[in-house]
């Protein structure tokens, strides 16, 4: 039986059309999946069942929850609804979130805001849907609060939140894009089990399609406001009817081209080396008379990168992975170890000289946040030249720097003229990675630089990074929970779990081969397009 269905849905946003004649349907017990890249309609479509919109927005067509039409419904009685019939899951569970509210008052405020119950049987059914989800009493109290937690055990209190009263639908936007394989299939089962225990229906909104074939029942595939495919999942994905849904499968799997690293010369030193780092930090004292205690973040780890050499570091969330490439950088002090970048040791201490920090640079995941929105490309690429001192270059040397920085990158000289929010989020990662190369590094640290781009941009981003690498014999620290990206660009690869290496070796010989049961578990835990659709098909 039907539960939701869109029919003929228009939407823009002062005169610009976003949305164009959408058709769905998601029956009772139904996961329907909609993939797409970034601006392709997905959110939008998704708010617009929720009457979320911004100020401006014009809708029409019809939306209908069981029968009834949403967009004929005031806003009194979309409150209502909302969080009661329907519910949404976001993709950041932090900003969803109150940090200054316990998880037991968050998932209790969407009881007390729909039914007349008292507050004591709020937080009785706070506590069993928090259960639920998998957050138990004994070391989940309702008295703890989203900082006191990792990030897949926040997307369990939003996912709690949302399914306290048992909605008829579920709307899960991106809701594991940010988390590691193993906490990604945990969310995964989790949101799953929901939907067959509850039979609601769920919108499952995604730009993985790994993650959509192993999960959805139907998908739909969304290009530039339009439904462009739509059917059974194992069905779409392999007759493959539309262009667009070709060229996702494609870049999805996509491996770029590069030419492996040459064995270093005889006496020739690594651009890195980092021996027994040991990094603590110091826990808040439990009593004036005892000593305080120290959490060990990373555990006496080596790790060498050749010059050319890229090397991935994958794990968990709380392995240690971005505690370690801190430290590498020399931006926390060290408990133990040294750190050698191109032959100068790092002062644990004091941290990098300027000389030093030259040689590294770092692409961040979000480049958005990591750029100034009131300054242009062309000083924020040029950050980095603060390093150089009196030989930073200036005048016509400086212009020639960047327009030689962004054509590497496959922009544009006129792009220097630009802000960050008139570029794609991909050109933002094109730019942060100029950013990074403009004083010619030796080595760039990458910390989930790919996390958060579509399939498209990924692959393109994966073929730039390979490029520069070869052309410019430029070593990279990779850092990523994504195991296909790892795999498709590093030389070796190193895993970590609760601060230590527990295996390292050739990427090709670790994933066909893995000796760690850790790393095996990493490994079983990433979603692979191949095995969904070949699981889907031997069902059928």
């Amino acid at each position: 039986m039907t539960l939701l269905a869109i029919k003929g849905l228009t939407l823009d946003i002062a005169g610009t059309p976003i949305l164009k004649g959408i058709d769905l349907s998601v029956a009772k017990g139904e996961i329907l999946g909609i993939i797409g890249e970034s601006g392709s309609g997905k959110s939008m479509t998704a708010l617009s069942v929720m009457q979320l919109l911004p100020d401006g927005a014009h809708v029409a067509g019809s939306i209908e929850l069981d029968g009834k039409d949403l967009l004929q419904k005031s806003e009194r009685e979309m409150c209502d609804i909302r969080g009661r019939d329907v519910g949404m899951v976001f993709q950041e569970p932090m900003t969803a979130l109150n940090p200054l509210k316990t998880i037991g008052d968050q998932v209790a405020e969407t009881v007390l805001t729909h039914t007349q119950t008292s507050r004591a049987d709020a937080a009785k059914i706070a506590r069993e849907t928090l259960d639920r989800v998998g957050l138990g009493a004994e070391r989940f109290p309702l008295d703890r609060y989203p900082h006191e937690l990792s990030g897949g055990q926040r997307q369990r209190v939003v996912i709690a939140m949302a399914i306290a009263l048992r909605p008829r639908l579920l709307i899960a936007d991106e809701p594991t894009t940010a988390l590691d394989v193993t906490t990604q299939a945990q969310i995964l089962m989790l949101l799953k089990r929901l939907v067959d225990e509850d039979g609601m229906g769920m919108i499952f909104i995604t730009h993985d399609l790994a993650v959509v074939a192993g999960l959805a029942d139907r998908v739909a595939v969304m290009r530039h406001g339009e439904i462009v495919e739509t059917g059974e999942t194992a069905a779409v994905f392999r007759e493959l009817k539309h262009p667009y849904t070709r060229a996702l499968f494609a870049a999805s799997s996509h491996v770029p081209k590069r030419e492996p690293p040459q064995a270093p010369e005889a006496g020739t030193a690594p651009v890195l080396e980092a021996a027994n780092i040991t990094r603590d930090y110091r826990l808040p004292r439990k009593s004036l008379f005892r000593p305080p205690s120290f959490f060990r973040a990373v555990d006496d780890v080596s790790l060498t990168i050749e010059r050319g050499e890229n090397v991935g570091l994958v794990g968990e969330s709380g392995s240690g992975k971005s505690t370690l490439a801190r430290a590498i950088m020399a931006l926390e002090p060290l408990q133990g170890g040294a750190v050698v970048l191109d032959g100068e040791t790092l002062n644990a201490v004091a941290g990098a000289s300027q000389k030093a920090r030259r040689k590294m640079q770092v692409v961040f995941q979000d480049p958005y946040g990591s750029f100034n929105p009131r300054h242009r490309v062309d000083r924020l690429i040029t950050e980095p030249f603060h390093l150089l001192g009196s030989e930073a270059p200036a005048g016509d040397e400086r212009q020639r720097r960047i327009a030689e920085a962004l054509e590497t990158v496959g922009l544009s000289p006129e792009d220097a003229e630009k802000y960050p929010h008139e570029f794609s989020g991909g050109q933002r990662q094109r730019i942060a990675i100029a950013r990074a190369l403009i004083i010619k590094p030796a080595l760039i640290i990458l910390d989930e630089a790919v996390s958060a781009l579509d399939v498209s941009i990924r692959a393109q981003i994966l073929d730039l990074l390979a490029d520069l690498s070869s052309r410019l014999k430029l070593s990279y620290l990779f850092i990523s929970h994504d195991l296909h990206v790892v795999r498709s660009i590093t030389d070796r690869v190193l895993v970590m779990k609760a601060g230590k290496i527990v295996e390292s070796g050739r990427t090709g010989e670790v994933f066909e081969n893995p000796q760690h049961a850790y790393t095996r578990e990493l490994i079983a835990a990433a979603p692979s397009l191949e095995a969904a659709l070949a699981a889907r098909t031997a069902q059928a």
